[in-house]
């Protein structure tokens, strides 16, 4: 066996030890591990030969990808052809479906077909039904271009946004798309505290008109330049079908009978029913129209289809409407293991969420037996793991000394991340602080290295100076006073592989006498333990890290909201969110932290919000209010022979809704 893989196998072998400590026998041995001892050494050698891929920008991608799509009227494009599994159905012509001047979509490399069924994991739907929006996000991952709205402008003062909608839209019931369909989303369900009680930040002081049917006026009490970004990273919020939801609410049929229908169907009341349909997780949902390529035709506990939008408003360069493929059918599985499994025998034509980067070694080798192509892609997580120690945790013994800089510093270089990332991330990642990616126009190369270092000799020299010492001999330092130090880290092991991760950091810390306890909880638990403030600390994955998302929710960064993914602050969160009403006061620098990412959100100089982002993002890299690892980590995606126009390289994660740039509805199946 040659060295490094020698190595490689001897770090793997430690890890049960570490899952197995301080009584939590919840953590079972990663997958890593049990896939890892599968595998011969030559496999696992080729495995990771294959995995050795080198990120570079894809150089074919369409220019049209960059700029507003064209329209089929500036290509002179005057005949349309539909799918034949449409034929015979009594719907209208493909020209009277499609709106007065449809889009066109350029494929990444071929001119596709219809037809065709794509199997995939529940889990994955997202990445081939992907929302449509007034407007969408390009692969630059920072530029907002046109999408339903045909243009937009914003006044001088930044306080007033015009769009025009394109004329002809459709929903999938061939009801015309209107303005009409905005304002009922906007002031009939966002803005209504029947419907939510506590308006999101971005939509606060809001107020949304239509002089016409196309065209929509939004007007600030404040300056909100980036307004747009929230619309094309979140576009489910800004429209919704009002011929079919106005059924359901009481401003537009009689309350009596809707809440007779609501005990029928066992909600307990109407804006329930509405979010559980908005988020397609009732039978219901299969009714309510849509705008996107692909529309829900069946739920059932083992497989959910959808069939594609006859309406659908886009086409491609030769006026064949989109999408080619003509249905997919996601198979619901639990567990993880066997969607991997699933992928890597060829099973799936798309697999990407449910696949962990651990088990790149295992994809690889479906290659030489499947007829598969395993594309890795770089995840846009600013870290896979974010460290969050709770500020306002009631302990205040504990509080004191997260404040305190000294022991945060100390806890960040007690990490070695050159060894996390060799071991679980193959030396693919980038050992970093939480903070932005780099294409990112507020990246400083020093906010991603701050206090990285791997530096034991220093982090035990720190911890002396808190006067944490060992007292009782057992190689675990205790607090000045002589009472045990010990911190719970609670955590969802979603998305990242954040157990991995953690059972290493548990490692490192008690190496320098921090006596830390992991705990595995899921999901429901996190949200509720989170939201009130009872974690000592936590982690998540950071993104919210391109030019979309980091100046209107730097929440990473600042204690602006209240979420499970950001638990550190939310009593300071709280004291923001409620204009002091609620909550605690910030210290100085916590607020001024808000008062930049305010100024942030309102300032319309491009050159002034990267100064305060920058501002923002250099104060964590000095003060280190949040922990990171391993970032800009390799992400998987798995995709079948048969499946063509996908990139093989892309930006993996919620800040561009994942595939959204690349444009699944130009996929197809070439058998």
């Amino acid at each position: 066996m040659s060295p490094e893989p020698l190595r490689l196998f001897h770090t793997w072998s430690q890890f049960e030890p570490f899952g197995r400590m301080n009584g939590y026998d919840n953590l079972l041995p990663s997958t890593l591990l049990v896939n890892f001892l599968k595998l011969s050494w030559f496999a696992t050698c080729f495995a990771l030969m294959l995995a050795n891929v080198v990120y570079a920008e894809q150089s074919n991608w369409p220019e049209a990808w960059f700029k507003p799509a064209q329209t089929a009227g500036q290509l002179n494009i005057n005949t349309f052809t539909q799918s034949p599994s449409l034929d015979g159905l009594g719907l209208p012509t493909v020209e009277h479906r499609l709106p007065d001047n449809p889009v066109v979509l350029v494929p990444l490399d071929d001119i596709g077909r219809h037809g065709g069924t794509a199997r995939i994991i529940s889990l994955d739907s997202g990445m081939l039904y992907s929302p449509e929006g007034l407007v969408t996000i390009s692969p630059d991952h920072k530029s907002i271009l046109p999408n339903l709205a045909e243009s937009w402008r914003y006044s001088e003062d930044g306080l007033q946004l015009t769009m025009k909608l394109r004329k002809g839209l459709k929903w999938s019931d061939g009801q015309p798309l209107t303005a009409a369909d905005c304002l009922f989303m906007t002031n009939d369900l966002q803005l209504n505290p029947d419907y939510q009680p506590v308006t999101p930040l971005i939509l606060r002081g809001l107020e949304l008109t239509a002089p016409d049917p196309w065209t929509l006026v939004y007007k600030f009490d404040q300056p909100s330049p980036l307004f747009i970004n929230y619309m094309a990273q979140v576009p489910e919020l800004f429209l919704a079908p009002k011929h079919y939801f106005a059924q359901h609410h009481p401003r537009y049929s009689d309350a009596e009978q809707i809440s007779e229908r609501m005990r029928e169907k066992g909600f307990i009341s109407w804006s329930t029913f509405i979010r559980a349909n908005l988020q397609l997780r009732i039978e219901d949902s299969i009714e309510k129209p849509t705008v996107r390529a692909f529309k829900p035709s069946k739920f059932t506990p083992t497989v959910n289809r959808y069939d594609r939008n006859p309406y659908y408003f886009k086409v491609d360069p030769e006026g064949q409407q989109l999408p080619y493929i003509d249905t997919i059918e996601a198979e619901i599985v639990s567990e993880g293991a066997v969607a991997v499994a699933k992928a890597s025998n060829g099973q799936l034509d798309f697999a990407a969420f449910t696949m962990p980067t651990q088990d790149i070694p295992l994809l690889k080798l479906g290659e030489l037996s499947s007829d598969i192509k395993v594309n890795i892609w770089r995840r846009l997580h600013g870290s896979d793991l974010v460290i969050q120690p709770n500020y306002n945790h009631s302990n205040e013994k504990l509080q004191t000394l997260y404040w305190d800089v000294r022991f945060r510093r100390a806890l960040s270089i007690a990490i070695n991340r050159i060894e996390m990332n060799d071991i679980i991330y193959f030396g693919r990642g980038t050992p970093r602080q939480v903070t932005v990616i780099p294409e990112s126009d507020y990246f400083e190369a020093h906010f991603a290295t701050a206090y990285t270092q791997f530096d034991t000799t220093e982090a035990n020299k720190l911890l002396d100076e808190l006067k944490l010492y060992d007292t009782d001999g057992d190689d675990l330092r205790e607090y000045a006073d002589g009472s045990k130090l010990t911190i719970t880290v609670e955590y969802v092991d979603t998305e990242t592989p954040k157990q991995m991760s953690m059972e290493l950091i548990v490692g490192y810390w008690q190496a320098v006498g921090i006596d830390v306890r992991q705990k595995l909880i899921d999901r429901g638990l996190q949200y509720v333990r989170a939201i009130a403030g009872e974690m000592e600390m936590t982690v998540w994955h950071a993104d919210r890290t391109t030019d979309v998302l980091f100046p209107i929710t730097p929440d990473f960064w600042v204690p602006r909201v209240i979420a499970a993914s950001t638990s550190m602050w939310n009593e300071w969160a709280r004291w923001h969110l409620t204009e002091g009403r609620l909550g605690e006061p910030p210290p100085p620098e916590i607020k001024q932290l808000q008062d930049w990412a305010d100024q942030l959100s309102k300032t319309l100089k491009q050159s002034e919000r990267i100064r305060l982002g920058k501002l923002i993002l250099a104060s964590n890299a000095e003060n280190v209010w949040s922990i990171g690892t391993i970032g800009l980590a390799p992400h998987p995606v798995v995709v079948s022979e048969r499946l063509k126009n996908v990139v093989e390289e892309g930006l993996w994660g919620w800040d561009t809704r994942w595939t959204l740039p690349y444009h699944p509805a130009t996929w197809y199946l070439d058998r």
